[in-house]
Parts: structure tokens; C-alpha cells; sequence
């Protein structure tokens, strides 16, 4: 048995993945701690697994309207969780995360767990690090939509005298955030590295892509060592729930309804997608599963028919392929969840990897996407009657689950972790 720890920050949709495959790693006899925020203890430890701290402590974000909507702001949003929300704590996080990797045999990265290398390489550890969507690389052979930038899209295909330059200045900038980092590593005696945001965290033992080969091929300048595994799937608020009964009747009361949801990040600053989405509904005549999270002022104001559902959360596993559509943020979770569900798609992207994810749907042909500005009920309605009228977006999204089930996201994590002991 070989013990493995798994260090994560971040919202549900970067602590699910790594549930899921120290399940796995459980499962083939190993022993697995996850490594996060306190406010998951309980859920991490009421799946059976070992639980270790690490500041910050993520549930003042989670919780907090006013913060949530500065992390999630469309052009800003990752400069502030980056310099805000984490690397004021990295000292702390290094201290929780050298306590935990003590005893472990190998480690496992998050992009944003960005004391994970600097204790790996102090310890003389081996471990992996963790591409959780295809922009995290920044590759000027595929390159990203940028949040904020919408404009640079229309560049997407000018190659690469266009992209390296951009991809070159994204670096310069974001090398300037990263002060503090370098800063404890030289207090270490280590050496500084050059992209300590970027490239600098992937692992020299290798990275995995915890996504699909559906959404991004490996790229010339992808990190040495790169696989792409799959998704690893899992959904559960809490462990062993699955859909509320209420929503279970009005799913098998009716034909299928689109379902609008925001992750799990996004309802903290939702504005009136949850009001525009009911209106878009009945505007299109479909029936409707609002899924609004704990945000009481994402409640529709008016009364609502019959076929309108209202939850604050359900497992996207056993409701999204029940549904006629999905319409999301584009996280990626939630982006994977909808192409597994074989159902066409909506994106409406708030900010970080969300528009580049967008784009990636629409390139499969699965969904469409509406500027978060210009969500209104018209608009949506207009879009919903596109993707159920026209059968193309039911076939790509077909095809996309197709391919995604011959992967087996957790499978091939584990035996990547495996190869190092």
C-alpha cells in the first residue's frame, strides 16, 4: 500500500476531481489524504478518506457575495483569486502542506496548490502535477480564449507569429504576481523559477490532464510527460446524496426540461441569470430545473408555474441526461458533466477558463454560446429554441459522449500515480 497525497484549492469544481480518484486510488488498496480547505472537511472524511488542512480556508470566499464577485469578475477575476485569495496565505499554505507530505510517497498538484512543488522538491518527493482544463497550458499552437479579452477570438486562427508574442507578454505579466513564491524559495535555498505560475508548476515526473481528449489534443509545447487521462467524475454534495425527491416527481412528471445552472462558484454573484432564465423558459415553452445554490437573491421574484423546478443543488450525473439542455458557466466540471449527458448546451461564461471551455463546445458543434451581458430572457429563448430545434447540436453532443466513454478518467490517473512508486 502506497500512500498518496492529493493537494487542491478552490471551488467544488477543483475538489470533485480529486475525490474521484483518491477513490480510485483507495479502491486498488492505497491509502489517499486530500489536502485542501478546512470548510471540505466533512465531505472529504464522510467519503472515508484521510482529511489534512490547508490554509487559506476557503469558506470565507464561498460564503461571501462581495468576495465571490471580485473572483469571478469577467476581466479581473483571476488576477484577484491569484494575488488576493492565495498567494497572501502561500507561507501558510507551505507549512500546512511540508505536514502533510511528510509521511507521503508521492504527491499529486493543483494548479493553483501552489506550495505543492516548492515542498516536493524540498523533500525530494516524486509527484505529479495536474492540468485540470486545456488552458492552464497556454499554448500558442492552441491557444486559449482569454477571459476579458473577448475580442482576441477573432485572432484564434492567426498562427503562431501572432500567438507567441501574446502567450510571451500572459507570462511577463503574470511572472510579476509571483513575487511571494519566489520569494519563499529563495528564503529555502532553492532556485527561482522562471514561470513559477505557469509552466513552472508542472512536475518534471509528469503531468496529467484530468480532461478529455474531446476537448484538446497534446500540443508541441505541452510539458514533457504530459497524459491526458480523461475526466475523473464525481458529484455528490454530500456523500451518498443523490436527486431530492421532490425533483425526482417533476422529472418523471413531464418531457424533459433544460436545466440552467452556475457551478458552484458563480450563484455567489449570479445577478438575474436565475430571473432571465425562468422568463427564457416559459418564453420558449420548455420545462425548467433551476438549480440556484444557497444564494437566496438568485430566487425568482414572481410566481412560478408548475414547470419550473427550483433546487439549490442536484448531482449532475443523475439529472443532466434526463434533461433536454444544459445551460452553464463553463467550468469545466460542469462543461464535462453536460458532454457526458449527451445533451446539448448553453454557455454563458463568467470569467477564467469558462470562455475558452465555450469555445471548445462550440467547435464540437454541441452547444452555442451567449455573452454573460447579453444574457436576457429574448436572448436565451432565442438560443434555446436553436439547440432543440436543430438536431445537429443532439448529434455532436451524441458523438462527444461517445468518445468520452471509452475514457476512464480515473483509471488512467491512478495507474499514472502508481508508475511512480
Amino acid at each position: 500500500m502506497a500512500r498518496f497525497l492529493l493537494t487542491t484549492l478552490g471551488s467544488l469544481g477543483d475538489l470533485h476531481p480529486y475525490i474521484a480518484v483518491a477513490l480510485g486510488l483507495r479502491a486498488r488498496g492505497h491509502h489517499a489524504t486530500i489536502a485542501t480547505s478546512e470548510i471540505y472537511r466533512a465531505k472529504i472524511e464522510g467519503e472515508g478518506l484521510a482529511f489534512h488542512p490547508v490554509r487559506p480556508d476557503l469558506g470565507f470566499a464561498l460564503t461571501d457575495p462581495a468576495v465571490m464577485r471580485q473572483a469571478v469578475h469577467p476581466r479581473t477575476g483571476t488576477e484577484y483569486v491569484i494575488r488576493r485569495m492565495f498567494l497572501p496565505h502561500l507561507e501558510a499554505s507551505f507549512e500546512d502542506t511540508l505536514a502533510a507530505a511528510r509521511h507521503a510517497d508521492v504527491l499529486v498538484g493543483h494548479p493553483i496548490a501552489y506550495a505543492t512543488p516548492t515542498v516536493a522538491e524540498l523533500l525530494n518527493k516524486p509527484w505529479l502535477s495536474v492540468a485540470l482544463q486545456p488552458s492552464i497550458f497556454l499554448s500558442p499552437y492552441d491557444p486559449p480564449v482569454v477571459a476579458g479579452l473577448p475580442w482576441l477570438e477573432n485572432f484564434q486562427d492567426s498562427g503562431l507569429w501572432f500567438w507567441r508574442p501574446m502567450v510571451g507578454l500572459a507570462l511577463a505579466i503574470t511572472r510579476r504576481w509571483a513575487a511571494p513564491l519566489n520569494n519563499l524559495r529563495r528564503n529555502l535555498g532553492l532556485r527561482e523559477l522562471r514561470d513559477p505560475l505557469f509552466r513552472g508548476m508542472h512536475s518534471p515526473h509528469g503531468t496529467q490532464a484530468w480532461f478529455s481528449r474531446i476537448l484538446a489534443r497534446p500540443q508541441p509545447d505541452w510539458p514533457a510527460r504530459t497524459e491526458i487521462t480523461g475526466f475523473p467524475f464525481y458529484d455528490k454534495l454530500e456523500p451518498g446524496a443523490g436527486l431530492p425527491p421532490a425533483l425526482q416527481r417533476f422529472l418523471e412528471s413531464g418531457p424533459p426540461p433544460v436545466v440552467f445552472t452556475l457551478g458552484s462558484s458563480a450563484p455567489l454573484d449570479a445577478g438575474t441569470f436565475y430571473q432571465e432564465s425562468a422568463r427564457a423558459a416559459l418564453a420558449a415553452g420548455c420545462r425548467a430545473v433551476l438549480l440556484t445554490g444557497r444564494d437566496p437573491r438568485n430566487l425568482p421574484q414572481e410566481p412560478l408555474p408548475d414547470s419550473i423546478f427550483v433546487t439549490e443543488y442536484a448531482p449532475y450525473s443523475e439529472l443532466l441526461g434526463r434533461a433536454a439542455a444544459t445551460v452553464h458557466q463553463g467550468g469545466v466540471g460542469t462543461t464535462a458533466q453536460a458532454l457526458r449527458a449527451a445533451r446539448p448546451m448553453i454557455v454563458v461564461p463568467w470569467s477564467h477558463d469558462q470562455p475558452d471551455n465555450a469555445r471548445r463546445v462550440r467547435k464540437l458543434g454541441a452547444g452555442l454560446t451567449v455573452r454573460r451581458a447579453d444574457y436576457r430572457a429574448a436572448t436565451a429563448a432565442n438560443a434555446l429554441r436553436e439547440v432543440l430545434s436543430d438536431q445537429s447540436y443532439a448529434r455532436a453532443a451524441a458523438r462527444a459522449s461517445a468518445a468520452m466513454s471509452e475514457e476512464d478518467g480515473v483509471a488512467a490517473a491512478c495507474r499514472g500515480l502508481e508508475a511512480l512508486l
